[in-house]
């Protein structure tokens, strides 16, 4: 039986993937499916560098502004409709691509990744999230290091929604949340296409700063202070975003300036931990060999 197609742009943040997968989808007759977990969010637009209409030139995109800022969103939810996504852009003829995304939403998508049904815990889950704000996301993700040093090394310690899903997964099953993985089926589902972006770090974190600089100009701050109005600061996704390296300056504990640098350095710790091409190398030669 034939395969469907799909494709996939990922690479660091401001590396130009947006613009990629519009040319592709162009050039191929195509439809992006936005692969960041974080531009699912209505109201979220500027701190998510999401997509302008203008700048989608006439593509269909998929999977933006489907939650509200205070909704939850799992890897396993994103691998439901991704996929949904690629049976419908196929059915009518064209190609989906998916652009942006983690190593794990891309895995779960692409391969026959199967998510357990236990490891879930909502009493766990809330005590976590007030271990964090008692002790702070770094000593949190310390936690993590120590029981599952494979998984806390996946991402960086200010995503503290991944820190306590994984804590939950430890906590609930005894088990780490990266020995589970390994029984993940390696089959892949689709007939795909990766291409990994990457730059020159020093290049790379220039435009990280100059993207800052539009986004502050674009209204960023207001858009941090809806939020912090609409009293959403704790909310897993705002937390994940780096909106919350502003809201010391709205709380006036920071001065503007250095509550911005603050932002800078997130998006260039995001831009580290991205998918590059050379973990999504490593994905492929993986299943290759299993």
């Amino acid at each position: 039986m034939t395969k469907e197609k799909v494709a996939v742009v990922i690479g660091p943040t401001a590396s130009g993937k947006t613009d990629l997968s519009i040319y592709l989808a162009k050039q191929f007759n195509g439809e992006v499916i936005s692969g960041d977990s974080m531009q699912i969010y209505r109201g979220l637009s500027i701190g998510t560098a999401k997509v302008k209409e203008e700048e989608m030139d006439g593509i269909p995109h998929h999977l933006i502004d489907i939650k509200n800022a205070d909704e939850s969103f799992s890897a396993a939810e994103f691998q439901q409709l991704a996929r949904e996504k690629i049976a419908d852009i196929n059915a009518r003829g064209k190609l989906p691509i998916i652009c942006g995304g983690t190593g794990l939403y891309i895995q779960s998508v692409l391969y026959d990744y199967q998510f357990a049904e236990d490891g879930t815990d909502d009493t766990v889950r809330k005590k976590l999230g007030a271990e964090a704000e008692k002790i702070g996301a770094d000593a949190l993700y310390e936690q993590l290091k120590a029981v599952d040093p494979i998984t806390a090394a996946s991402f960086h310690p200010n995503n503290v929604r991944r820190t306590i899903r994984a804590l939950e997964i430890y906590r609930t099953t005894g088990e780490p949340a990266s020995k589970r993985k390994s029984s993940e089926i390696p089959d892949e589902k689709y007939e795909s296409v990766m291409i990994g972006l990457s730059m020159d770090r020093a290049v790379l974190y220039d435009r990280i700063n100059r993207r800052v600089d539009l986004m502050m100009e674009a209204g960023l701050l207001h858009e941090a202070k809806w939020l912090y109005n609409m009293n959403l600061t704790k909310t897993p996704a705002v937390q994940a975003i780096g909106y919350k390296e502003l809201f010391p300056y709205l709380r006036g504990e920071q001065p503007l300036e250095e509550a911005t640098s603050k932002f800078v350095v997130f998006f260039s710790s995001r831009a580290d931990s991205s998918v590059t091409s050379n973990q999504l190398i490593s994905i492929l030669l993986r299943n290759q060999v299993s």
